[in-house]
């Protein structure tokens, strides 16, 4: 009997050190691991980061989630598009910790957040231009405010009447959940007045990405399209605006959009819910930081500074 008590408590003894041996390789198990210097401080734990919305915005948050996370290894930040309409709805639902927006939030969407519980936070992280666009063949190459109104309405149909070739205008537009489409129908359809209430023609091709733009207007002759100044290439022409006819028309740049002068600037946003703390403040002030906005002149928007 002593021999059997002996045994199983041998047995007992071993499956005890079994296991505590089991919860120090297993990793998340048995509380915080040890690094292998030995020095027995505890493992920083990986932080996660959600970021979602803008389309014009994704390919400037990609590149600042890359050059951030390399010397910040734990953390891990997670960024898709959708659009700005896309990425409000999930910080209204509490599914982002940032929303990407490439225009302000709208009244009733932080009545909508403020009755979820979540109060937005606006944070302007980069300035941007829209940039109107046409094919490089197109002899078309300053445009009024009212003018654009007028060919995004449908009142003016043909390249003749503006001065082109007898063709007529094929018109692109970013679909209705994109914070771009809607600054384009607010300040350029609607020529920035309150109770203006045009809308784009039918006949308006929705396209689902600022690079369906682009890839529409380098092969279709008679196409005209807008798109953040970030997206527009080489070869791609843009079109010099003017606020109103006898006003100076202007070129979309960085320096026209920092002294004003081109008429359709905007800012762009990151939204959180409440004032941020951690690792999101830590981050949203590295992208105001001197090192994240010479990522937003890299890619062709506007630095704050």
């Amino acid at each position: 009997m002593e021999r059997m008590d002996k045994a199983t408590g041998t047995t007992r003894a071993l499956m005890i050190i079994t296991l505590l041996m089991i919860l120090n390789v297993l990793p998340g198990c048995g509380g915080p691991a040890t690094p292998p210097s030995g020095t027995g401080e505890p493992q920083q734990a990986t932080q996660t980061i959600i970021n979602k919305g803008s389309d014009t915005m994704v390919n400037l948050a990609l590149a600042w989630a890359e050059a951030y996370t390399f010397p910040h290894p734990k953390v891990l930040i997670s960024v898709t598009g959708g659009g700005s309409g896309t990425g409000i709805a999930a910080l209204i639902n509490g599914t982002v910790d940032i929303a990407n927006a490439s225009r302000a939030m709208k009244s009733e969407e932080v009545e909508e957040a403020r009755a979820n519980g979540i109060e937005p936070v606006e944070h302007i992280v980069a300035g941007d231009a829209i940039a109107v666009v046409i094919n490089p063949t197109n002899p078309v190459s300053t445009l009024t405010i009212d003018q654009l109104s007028d060919i995004f309405t449908g009142q003016i149909t043909n390249w003749h009447e503006l001065g082109g070739e007898n063709r007529p205008i094929v018109l692109l537009s970013r679909e209705s959940n994109s914070g771009t489409h809607i600054y384009f129908l607010e300040h350029v359809v609607r020529k920035g007045e309150e109770n203006n209430q045009s809308l784009f023609s039918p006949d308006t091709l929705l396209m689902p990405s600022s690079e369906g733009i682009s890839v529409e207007v380098r092969q279709n002759p008679n196409a005209i399209g807008y798109d953040g100044l970030g997206y527009v290439t080489p070869d791609q022409k843009t079109i010099r605006v003017a606020r109103k006819a006898g006003e100076p028309y202007i070129s979309p740049s960085i320096e026209t959009v920092k002294d004003g002068s081109y008429p359709i600037a905007r800012s762009l946003y990151m939204y959180t819910s409440g004032q941020p703390t951690g690792i999101i403040r830590e981050y949203l002030d590295w992208i105001m930081s001197g090192e994240g906005q010479s990522i937003v002149e890299e890619l062709g928007f506007v630095p704050l500074q």
